[in-house]
């Protein structure tokens, strides 16, 4: 008979099942956090560290002087939907069908809540997930953030400048307009009507932008301080610098010249705020804080918009500088001060948490991003992605990059009486401005890389899957 004071005994038994516990809670407990901070419409020359003249950015550049910065940082669509889409969801927006623009609050689809989402993969590993900001991949309940793999979400579930319900009665739009609200702080209250969720339901119409920035970033606090002791995922897409812009009263600067400027520079703020309550907690250790944007900047609103830095066009096209983004990451095992020039972006974001937290991505789905780990911890030279594509904001392939060239096969477009259209290829190694159309050189170039492009758009289209749809 056994002794039930035995290890083979009951209390043995129930020992032994404690410390299965204790060992399953600590490696949860070892498992690194992430938090992704990711703006809207914020341009390639818009950060201090990125060579900005007249934005002060000191603390996302204190990532960049404690952790990598990332010169070739690429996102997968030049506008707003299919951009957060990819970055989710490790796909060009195509392959999971939110490739056609942007959301607005007469939509009737979103992001499917069958992909598997950064969120998704997180949580399945015990991680408390959390979105605060911008969604934009649907406002429908069945395809917020809380239907595909966030605990929780606050914040504008499309872009700051539409209404709810149907997107009408908007003020006057371009930099005059802008100029406009921007003398008139209350003008968030009296000239718009755009929602402020709390997970499924409407909580503030209209939103008060002047705040909205200051109250996304508490909300992330008072996460993180919650949820201390177990790993945690905070996405935080702020609505800005999408315009309209609006800072607290207390920060404004009256000129709207510097509207955009007194934006970015609330924004950086506010990211210290998060960055000392990490040093508080003692979590600056095992925390990966990621600092990206989802396009390049709205360049018609002038002031209102930013700064392309060194590349060509912005927001909206498939020009360098509508979407390579500037790119700061810190975290375990990131090198200090470091800058890779590699090819990489936020498609690969999702493959790369799973590998450093030692998981598997779903075997029954393709998707587009790699690992590139490597590159975040600077143990390799070589980006495995050796091809990007590029899709216009509407959907259809337009380009493709193979090391330092780059492709851009133009569909004919009737602008003052023309309709050619345009073939573009560019060495982005010496001609990262895109200023030097090499094609007629290199005839086997093009044909190569147009090749590959069809190839690759060919097989996304026909495996492409459907985004959820409101009856």
């Amino acid at each position: 008979m056994t002794d039930r004071f035995s290890p083979k005994g009951s209390n043995g038994l129930l020992c032994s099942f404690v410390i299965l516990l204790l060992a399953a809670a600590s490696v949860v407990a070892a498992k690194p956090n992430f938090i992704l901070i990711f703006t809207d419409d914020q341009g390639y020359g818009d950060l201090s560290c990125f060579g900005s003249k007249t934005i002060k950015t000191p603390h996302v550049d204190r990532l960049a002087r404690e952790g990598r910065k990332f010169t070739s940082f690429m996102v997968a669509s030049p506008v707003c939907t299919p951009s957060r889409a990819a970055l989710l969801t490790a796909c060009y927006p195509k392959r999971v069908g939110m490739h056609q623009h942007v959301l607005f609050p007469a939509s009737k689809k979103g992001l499917n809540p069958e992909e598997h989402t950064i969120a998704d993969h997180l949580k399945s590993q015990g991680y408390a997930t959390a979105c605060f900001g911008k969604w934009h991949l649907g406002h429908h309940p069945e395809v917020l953030p809380t239907s595909n793999g966030f605990d929780t979400y606050y914040g504008i579930p499309y872009s700051n400048d539409m209404n709810h319900p149907d997107n009408k009665g908007k003020p006057k739009g371009g930099p005059g307009g802008m100029d406009i609200l921007w003398a008139d702080p209350k003008s968030t209250l009296t000239k718009w009507k755009t929602p402020l969720f709390e997970d499924e339901k409407i909580v503030e119409l209209p939103v008060d932008q002047r705040t909205v920035t200051r109250r996304y970033t508490q909300k992330a606090i008072d996460f993180v301080k919650a949820n201390r002791e177990k790993p945690f995922f905070v996405y935080l897409p702020h609505s800005m610098p999408h315009i309209p812009l609006y800072v607290p009263d207390e920060v404004r600067d009256p000129d709207p010249k510097k509207a955009y400027i007194n934006t970015i520079e609330h924004i950086d703020a506010e990211v210290g705020r998060l960055l000392e309550v990490l040093d508080e907690l003692k979590l600056t250790e095992r925390t990966y804080v990621i600092y990206t944007t989802d396009n390049g900047p709205w360049l018609p609103f002038k002031h209102h918009g930013g700064s392309a830095g060194p590349l060509r066009e912005g927001k909206g096209t498939t020009f360098e500088g509508g979407q390579r983004v500037p790119c700061v990451m810190r975290g375990p095992g990131i090198p200090a001060g470091t800058v890779c020039d590699e090819l990489t972006g936020t498609i690969d974001i999702l493959p790369t948490i799973a590998a450093l937290t030692g998981t598997n991505l779903p075997a029954d789905r393709k998707i587009d991003g790699m690992d590139v780990s490597g590159l975040w911890k600077g143990t390799t030279g070589e980006s495995p992605r050796e091809e990007f594509i590029y899709y216009t904001s509407r959907g259809s392939v337009e380009g493709i990059r193979k090391g330092d060239w780059k492709l851009l096969a133009k569909k004919p477009r009737r602008r003052g009486g023309a309709n050619a259209a345009q073939v573009l290829l560019f060495d982005l190694g010496k001609d990262m401005g895109e200023k030097n159309n090499v094609a007629a050189s290199h005839p086997e170039v093009v044909k190569e890389l147009r090749t590959r492009m069809e190839a690759v758009d060919r097989e996304i289209t026909n495996n492409a899957r459907a985004p959820w749809t409101k009856d």
